[in-house]
């Protein structure tokens, strides 16, 4: 039986990381009676063992609960910003938000990139003040706050503790109240939205859906809006948290559907799904596709796992449709694939993902950003591995991408974090107190500066309190430049790197010195040498290791002693011109972490 639209409310929570979204759900969960209290655990909802570990949700969830007479959806997202995709197709799902605020810290800058994310989505924003038991909680001052900076009243924000379960009651009544129901014709064509997917070795493709339009029944036969292609439903149901099986799913109801599909690239997340029968006449708005903004490449330790890492990249961009990937080979690594991500940290869980749930030993590259080349032939090339940048000669100029970075930091650390900021190349776009105490500075920055250790430092400078998002700000030219490393005399490409030319250099010098203690020593002297285009900027050298050739030469004629020496002199030049310098797979892992 169908549940009318009017007693469904479909919502999100969102927040800064860390401002307690999870244990907000699980609160919700055990007060709705939806979990068993034995079975109980905390994040309840987090299912990867790696968010558990990290304390972090990386996949948005959604469970039904039910809460006096109305069928709530909630769906928990993530919060850090390398997950903002997950979070903006989880917002597509619903008709309102739950905007969480820690009471101790206030407005966080993933706080107001969530928000405004939610309001570009029209949708209805339910304002809680969490962490009210801390005794550094200050709601009053924090609900001002809000007030100012988002303009929504204070005196509609809520106050709660989903630790200890406090006021999370009055927050279900306000989701029931304030956030309105889903709008859709039951009578109309099927239309439904995928909004999340992943792989069961048993099942096939899982899909989590959203019924807009129209009503999906057990075992009929629906068409992939994109792909074009037709199946039999096998199953729908809802999770609750468990998956349960249902007769059908009427306009508003979130659920899932398992329709044997193999093919991991027909199901996308943002596909419309159709009656094959009576289709529908136009598809549902997707989503835009994520840009990736970091570029890596990953290598198996064992060249024979090339295919198992293929399919398990598949597997895994099913589950995550913001990953990138296309084949290449490296002379140093052999084969392997080029992947493209959002930020660092998503790569970082990325391969940590493919690690452990596929078990591959991989090797990662270090990150590079996507540049634009100029030619003096007037064509432009994108260039999102350093080794692929046309020669120096050919290069007419290079633009890199650039962001813009939103800080928000108490007022003490200002001059710290501009610090920061013009070391990387900033420029400060605009700065404003949000309150007496903390201020919001807008700067622009260079990708490549950004993404490596910018979040770290920040966190440090600022004992933590400081907080960070950014979103792309097109290119922008600059005056780059391509530093190759040569291992006697041929280059390295592992080892490239676009990096801006006052800190060549520098860089070229650091890259040596930390492979001169990384290769172990040949037979013969090995060169490690910077090169700018034909220009050597650094060199070191992996000194011979030497037998002792006169041992066995004790007094007699100096002659046979030079004699000695000149042969084995000439054996290491031979030596030299055909040795191959065995690079260590550490010295790759070590030396691509150059930047700690």
């Amino acid at each position: 039986m169908t549940i009318p639209a009017e007693r469904i409310r479909n919502f999100s929570i969102i927040s800064h990381v860390d401002h307690g979204k999870s244990t907000l759900s699980d609160r919700i969960l055990e007060l709705t009676a939806t979990v068993d209290p034995r079975e109980m655990r905390e994040q309840y909802l987090d299912s990867m063992d790696i968010e558990r570990e990290r304390g972090i949700t990386i996949k948005a969830q959604n469970v039904r609960v039910e809460w006096r007479q109305h069928i709530l959806h909630l769906i928990d997202t993530p919060g850090h910003v390398d997950f903002g995709y997950e979070v903006s197709r989880s917002l597509a799902a619903c008709e309102g938000v739950v905007l969480l605020v820690d009471a101790s810290q206030g407005i966080e800058a993933q706080t107001l990139a969530n928000c405004y994310l939610a309001i570009e989505h029209n949708l209805e924003i339910v304002v809680a003040l969490n962490k009210i038991d801390l005794p550094a909680a200050d709601p009053e001052r924090y609900a001002a706050e809000i007030e100012q900076v988002l303009g929504l009243a204070a005196d509609d924000i809520l106050r709660i503790s989903a630790k200890t379960g406090e006021g999370v009651a009055e927050l279900l009544d306000a989701v029931v109240e304030r956030i309105p129901a889903p709008t859709g014709d039951p009578g109309a064509a099927l239309r439904a939205l995928i909004f999340d997917s992943h792989y069961d070795q048993y099942r096939g493709v899982v899909n989590s859906i959203r019924v807009v339009d129209g009503t999906m029944r057990d075992h009929s036969r629906i068409r992939l809006w994109q792909a074009g292609t037709t199946h039999e439903i096998e199953e729908i149901g809802v999770r609750a948290p468990t998956n349960r099986p249902v007769e059908e799913l009427g306009p508003g109801e979130v659920g899932y559907l398992i329709a044997g599909i193999r093919a991991v690239g027909e199901a996308k997340v943002g596909e419309t799904i159709t009656d094959a029968a009576k289709p529908a006449g136009a598809p549902l708005e997707g989503y835009r596709d994520p840009k990736p903004m970091v570029f890596c490449g990953l290598y198996p330790v064992d060249g024979d796992e090339l295919p198992e890492l293929r399919d398990a990249l598949e597997k895994l961009k099913l589950s995550d449709a913001s990953i990138t990937f296309e084949p290449e080979t490296s002379v140093a690594l052999g084969f392997g694939f080029r992947c493209g991500y959002l930020g660092l940290l998503h790569m970082e869980i990325a391969r940590e993902r493919l690690e452990r749930e596929f078990d591959l030993s991989l090797i990662a590259t270090a990150p590079s950003v996507e540049y634009i080349a100029h030619l003096t032939n007037g064509k432009t090339v994108p260039v999102d591995n350093p080794s692929a940048m046309p020669p120096t000669q050919n290069v007419e100029s290079i633009e890199e991408p650039m962001l813009r970075v939103t800080i928000i930091t108490p007022a003490e650390y200002t001059g710290t974090v501009m610090d920061l900021c013009q070391t990387r190349r900033g420029t400060l776009d605009k700065m404003q107190y949000l309150s007496p105490a903390r201020l919001e500075l807008i700067y622009r920055l260079p990708l490549a500066d950004v993404v490596v250790d910018f979040f770290d430092q920040l966190k440090s400078r600022t004992k933590g309190y400081a907080s960070l998002d950014y979103e792309p700000a097109g290119y922008q030219p600059d005056d780059l430049v391509k530093v190759d490393i040569l291992l006697n005399g041929a280059p390295v490409d592992a080892f490239s790197s676009i990096v801006h030319k006052a800190r060549a250099q520098d860089y070229g010098r650091k890259m040596t010195a930390k492979l001169r203690e990384m290769i172990p020593r040949q037979l013969f002297d090995v060169p490690i040498q910077a090169a700018i285009g034909g220009r050597i900027i650094a060199r070191e050298t992996v000194k011979a290791k030497r037998k002792d050739v006169l041992a066995k030469c004790y007094g007699g004629d100096i002659t046979r002693k030079r004699k000695l020496l000149e042969k084995q002199r000439e054996g290491k030049k031979r030596m030299k011109s055909i040795g191959r310098v065995e690079v260590p797979q550490e010295a790759f892992i070590s030396a691509l972490r150059l930047e700690e």
